[in-house]
């Protein structure tokens, strides 16, 4: 079945965050996205979302505005189902890859749409089995104030959270401090410095002062230095996590060594969910370890882009980020709110069986960008 669109519209949600949230590249206290509205012949709505982020991909919310604008044109009169989403896909690779949170708006707007069209979920449109079960994220604690830590901390303890990835801060006995707060056999603990530094030595001297066992370390030196992420990996006996190191498929094919390298595939950074499982399928024939990660502000839309993403990763998968809706946002998008519960699990309560995303988007709670 086919769908004519025939238009698309962009929004924005600044939704406040309930606590801010800090790392080495930025500091957030609201969401900022690009949410993209595809419209049918038939009056159905199908809706996205892309996170544009300058410190990971170097886009912002006006550039990725421009590429909406630049390429709805061609969209709309081009793509009607599946098979020509992935043409224009393979047809506009270049601009995807300069563009990907904005292009993933567009690519999730159209399948929900799709789906809704000819009835079918995410997944049985994409071709994968529905989602069954429950979802494990970790719990991911930014480089706040110790005594903000520490509460961020124990609400995750008291959920019963085992599985943490900690924002480095550079300082040394800053950041020993809090990972000393998470010493103990009872947790898997990794870290993530976001590039903050330009030695390796410099960088083995401070993770060897920590405390505990850390099992991966991400993105530890400037953007793209492998030679230095192996050498610190090789000095610690950690695993090396890629994020704004690795965008495109193409770069898993210059890690020649993959016992070493974890990729964080992020769906926006990714350039959508066809491109992050076409990512994910050739990083486990490469035997490389994925993290599905997330980026901060996310609402629901992404967080459900997410699942066939991490179920496409299958055995290969290490850990998950995202569900976080109204732990961390005032208020959410979209119905049901997809945030972790209890050990950081998320029950799908059979979404899969709803048509397209099978959330319910708010659209009173937008702010209008454009009528592209």
């Amino acid at each position: 079945m086919t769908m004519k669109i025939t238009r698309p519209s962009v929004y924005a949600f600044p939704v406040p965050f309930k606590v801010v949230f800090r790392h080495a590249s930025a500091s957030r206290d609201r969401a900022e996205n690009l949410i993209v509205a595809l419209h049918g012949e038939n009056g159905d709505v199908g809706y996205g979302e892309g996170c544009p982020r300058q410190y990971v991909t170097g886009e912002t919310v006006p550039g990725g505005l421009a590429f909406i604008r630049a390429h709805a044109d061609s969209f709309v009169s081009d793509v009607r189902d599946l098979d020509s989403l992935r043409a224009w896909i393979h047809a506009h690779r270049d601009a995807i890859d300069r563009n990907p949170a904005a292009f993933c708006g567009m690519e999730i707007a159209a399948l929900d749409l799709f789906g809704h069209a000819c009835g079918q979920s995410l997944e049985e449109l994409i071709g994968l089995p529905r989602l069954q079960g429950s979802f494990r994220y970790t719990g991911v604690l930014g480089d706040a104030p110790y005594p903000v830590y520490r509460w961020q901390l124990h609400r995750y303890r008291r959920r019963g959270f085992s599985d943490f990835k900690v924002k480095l801060s550079g300082q040394a006995a800053r950041d020993r401090r809090k990972v000393n707060a998470l010493a103990g056999p009872s947790y898997s603990v990794r870290l993530d410095a976001n590039n903050l530094w330009t030695s390796a030595d410099d960088c083995i001297r401070h993770l060897a002062g920590l405390p505990g066992q850390q099992f991966a370390i991400e993105e530890p030196l400037g953007v793209g230095d492998l030679e230095g992420f192996r050498a610190v990996g090789e000095a610690l006996s950690m695993r090396v996590i890629l994020d704004e190191s690795l965008l495109r498929v193409e770069q898993l094919e210059s890690l020649p060594d993959p016992e070493r390298w974890i990729v964080n595939l992020r769906v926006s950074k990714m350039g959508g969910i066809l491109r992050s499982i076409d990512l994910a399928k050739r990083a486990a024939s490469l035997g490389i370890a994925v993290v599905v990660g997330c980026q901060v502000g996310e609402t629901s839309i992404l967080a459900r882009a997410a699942l066939p993403v991490m179920r496409s990763v299958g055995a290969n998968l290490v850990a998950a980020e995202g569900a976080y809706g109204t732990w961390l946002l005032q208020r959410d998008l979209a119905s049901p709110s997809l945030t972790f519960g209890d050990a950081g699990e998320l029950e799908v309560h059979g979404l899969s069986r709803e048509p397209g995303l099978g959330l319910v988007v708010f659209p009173d709670e937008l702010t209008l960008l454009e009528h592209v």
